[in-house]
């Protein structure tokens, strides 16, 4: 379909093809017969996009690192034939790569969706990064008045996260028990080490937004132009910075962005209920932790948090199993909260100082400690921002 094959595409003009037939990506609406003659719906096109992109390509040969291909069903198929098997009854199916593609998926190229094949693909050999930051709501406030390039944050964690079409279910109550189940269309982030990764991460002062970003800024979606770098390479710095004005490469893009106030956090917290609309959402599992639910800008994508309070640990001993009473009245979900094992004494206290010191003495301040479990996104959304987006990325 690509026409002569004796001169393999780079993945760069590979991908500036791929943005010429990707202008419905976020339509649901065309009518098939509008778009049955399109390029943009021949499954021969994605079909050797696949193979040169991800298969047959030097770049897919000399990758060291994931050596996984995702293959998703066109729609309808896994509902229509219900199996035993996990596999048969899931929206796609995983390969281990191999040299050629048919040795791939055998018999079962006639029940793939090249297309959507090919951006789950994208989506998933594209390095992602997360930021999870306290800041201040003042600052977030002049940062966005003055349009400002980088936000000042209080404290913050980077985290490398990998993007995937299943969902990992966290059992709060039982400590690192898991269960995983298909997410497509949805495409998950997770954090398997959320409780120690984001140990650090408490809300202590009412002024505290709890933020989070998820960064793109390598692998699949930013292929390397292997002939402007050669040619650029004979020619003077000078030339080659006249050259490439204009056309720099995007070193990082944003595909989510969101940030939610302490107060909302404690007040969800507190009501142990749904209470905020697209904005909060709050669930329980058993245990004494709960899952805090944030919606995204326009109600797009979806963070799910585990919040705990962080005890005075100068007025109350912590055992790791052992539930302990808080003395503040009214809170909604009871008051027996189990602080996770990681918070460390000293970690609490200085946060319970934090607090005290910033709060009326006659209103108690609950330092909540807000750890990162995923990011949900639709995949349309994604592989739309890694084609597409322009605006430049938030920085952290």
């Amino acid at each position: 379909m690509l026409g002569d094959k004796s001169q393999t595409p780079t993945r760069h003009e590979l991908l500036s093809m791929v943005k010429k037939h990707s202008k419905l990506i976020l339509d649901t609406t065309l009518d098939e017969d509008e778009t049955s003659a399109d390029v943009e719906m021949d499954s021969g096109f994605w079909h050797d996009i696949i193979d040169l992109y991800f298969v047959s390509s030097r770049e897919s040969r000399g990758r060291e690192d994931d050596d996984l291909v995702f293959f998703v069903r066109k729609t309808g198929l896994h509902a229509q034939r219900p199996s035993d098997s996990a596999e048969a009854n899931s929206p796609y199916f995983v390969r281990r790569w191999a040299p050629k593609l048919d040795d791939l998926v055998g018999d079962s190229s006639t029940i793939i969706d090249w297309r959507r094949s090919f951006y789950l693909n994208l989506i998933a050999h594209t390095t992602f990064s997360v930021t999870v930051a306290i800041c201040s709501h003042q600052v977030l406030r002049q940062y966005h008045a003055s349009q400002g390039k980088t936000l000042s944050p209080i404290y913050k964690v980077l985290k490398t996260v990998y993007a995937s079409p299943s969902r990992i279910n966290f059992h709060l109550d039982s400590r690192k028990e898991v269960e995983t189940t298909p997410a497509y269309p949805e495409i998950c982030f997770a954090v398997d080490d959320f409780d120690s990764t984001f140990d650090a991460v408490v809300l202590t002062d009412t002024d505290h937004c709890y933020c989070v970003l998820l960064n793109a800024h390598d692998g699949a979606a930013f292929p390397r132009d292997t002939k402007t770098e050669q040619v650029s390479s004979d020619v003077s710095s000078t030339e080659n910075a006249a050259a490439s004005a204009g056309k720099i490469k995007k070193s990082k893009i944003t595909l989510f962005s969101g940030f939610v106030s302490y107060q909302m956090v404690r007040e969800a917290y507190d009501a142990g209920r749904t209470g905020f609309g697209s904005l909060l959402s709050l669930g329980h599992s058993s245990g004494r932790t709960d899952r805090i639910y944030m919606k995204g800008p326009g109600g797009r994508g979806e963070v799910e948090v585990a919040v705990s309070g962080v005890l005075d640990q100068s007025k109350t001993e912590l055992g790791p199993h052992s539930p302990i009473q808080i003395p503040k009245k009214g809170l909604g979900i009871g008051t027996m909260v189990r602080t996770a094992a990681s918070v460390a004494s000293t970690a609490a206290k200085n946060a319970y100082a934090a607090a005290s010191s910033t709060r009326p003495s006659d209103e108690e301040m609950l330092p909540l400690k807000c750890c990162l479990m995923s990011i949900s996104l639709p995949w349309e959304n994604i592989a739309h921002d890694l084609l597409f987006k322009g605006s430049p990325p938030v920085n952290l």
